[in-house]
């Protein structure tokens, strides 16, 4: 006896549906693992952390081995999801090409103003995005040279 015999056709339109709900369940846990850490490179790394802790209002945590240094920015339960680092061992040299990464404030207007007053530059004003209910980006490079973006809400 056949599935669709045995249950009928609804319970197996049912089925399939609560599979691709499984299926993209999966594929949105599997995007949230995707990225799991960034790094943000500096040349000087005392500046980048100034510049960093001054247009969030945070303290990072540093760490220093002598050839390699990382300051991590504050992280739910304890586990940062980004730092700032530096290392005399291998190319990790700031960029203003690449991947861009976008940070979340509250209000972008404010943090641009923050980052221009500490070194970085204003490359993209705040722009609303053009779909419903996403918000706001901007773009920005910090102190080093790196390119990144803000979004809010």
């Amino acid at each position: 006896m056949s599935f669709i015999s045995k249950f009928g056709s609804r319970a197996l339109s049912i089925f399939v549906k609560s599979i691709d709900v499984l299926l993209i369940n999966n594929k949105q846990d599997f995007m949230k693992r995707l990225i799991d850490f960034f790094e943000i490179p500096a040349t000087d790394f005392s500046r980048a952390v100034k510049f960093y802790e001054t247009i969030f209002g945070i303290t990072m945590a540093t760490f220093d081995c002598g050839n390699e240094k990382m300051a991590f920015f504050p992280g739910n339960n304890g586990k940062s999801q980004g730092a700032i680092s530096w290392s005399s061992c291998f190319d990790f040299t700031p960029s203003a090409q690449g991947v861009l990464i976008s940070l979340n404030c509250e209000d972008i207007s404010s943090m641009l103003e923050l980052i221009e007053k500490n070194g970085g530059k204003t490359l993209i004003a705040k722009t609303k995005i053009e779909s419903d209910d996403r918000g706001y980006f901007a773009v920005f490079t910090d102190c080093e040279g790196n390119r990144l973006g803000l979004y809010s809400e």
